[in-house]
């Protein structure tokens, strides 16, 4: 065994110490403690047991009897030929297979002539045109596939819309007034119809001032270093630009006007 180990003596060992308590801290209390045990005594229920605290002791007389829980089926109720329901006539049985049927009664419908009727009046039911577009045979209506020309068989195919013939009335009628305007500004002297002599004349005019002022702007120097040379050439562009304008005016309209003033 091994040897028991004391502490080494000690002067201070010798001595007495006080005993030192060690104060454990005050419990924790909840300050909803007692609402708390008032609501459970308050919301306790009052037959919170195995049954209730006074059941009633069946009496004698009622004592279980035979067949006492089976279902009850509903009892008989007697019917008349009719289907009313009274107490001295039963419900017809069953005709024996002996019995002969009562000949010329007729029911107030007859199925099977009306069933047979409406299935000859029937109009046959239309499938809708489908195509195949997988070898899978996968289908998609035709209708919808853009191959079936339903366009081409409409009522008004190849007729112009009326939108635009409305446009084209409102055109028409824009420049019906313009020409009007224009003949009774023309009675008043106000404005003179070149002829198409005329407008050939000042069109080869054009041109030919227009080449040479091309000539002349071909005969530039390449380089610009002066002034002069820059305002030059800038004027002959501004004029080439406004010879080109004039030309295309008067290449354009075929009927010109021109103020007499």
């Amino acid at each position: 065994m091994s040897e028991i180990m004391y502490p080494p003596e000690s002067v201070y060992n010798l001595m007495p110490r006080e005993e030192v308590k060690t104060e454990k801290p005050p419990r924790y209390m909840s300050k909803f403690r007692t609402t708390v045990v008032l609501e459970k005594k308050s919301n306790k229920d009052a037959m919170r047991t195995m049954g209730p605290a006074k059941a009633e002791v069946p009496s004698p007389e009622k004592y279980l009897r035979k067949h006492s829980k089976e279902p009850k089926l509903p009892e008989k109720k007697l019917y008349s030929k009719a289907g009313d329901s009274v107490d001295t006539l039963r419900k017809p049985g069953v005709p024996v297979r002996t019995d002969n049927p009562t000949m010329g009664i007729h029911t107030k419908r007859d199925f099977i002539k009306t069933n047979a009727l409406e299935n000859i009046m029937a109009v046959p039911r239309t499938q809708q045109p489908t195509y195949a577009d997988t070898n899978r045979g996968h289908k998609q209506l035709l209708e919808k596939s853009g191959l079936v020309p339903k366009y081409i068989k409409k009522k008004d195919y190849g007729e112009i819309p009326e939108y635009l013939q409305q446009r084209n009335e409102e055109a028409q009628r824009a420049q019906e007034e313009y020409d009007s305007y224009v003949k009774e500004q023309m009675k008043q002297g106000a404005m003179k119809q070149l002829s198409d002599e005329e407008r050939q004349n000042i069109l080869q005019g054009l041109k030919k001032n227009w080449e040479e002022l091309h000539h002349q702007y071909q005969g530039l120097s390449v380089v610009t270093d002066t002034i002069t040379k820059k305002s030059r050439k800038e004027r002959l562009d501004l004029a080439m630009k406004q010879l080109e304008s004039d030309i295309n005016v008067f290449e354009r309209f075929k009927t010109i006007y021109i103020a007499n003033n």
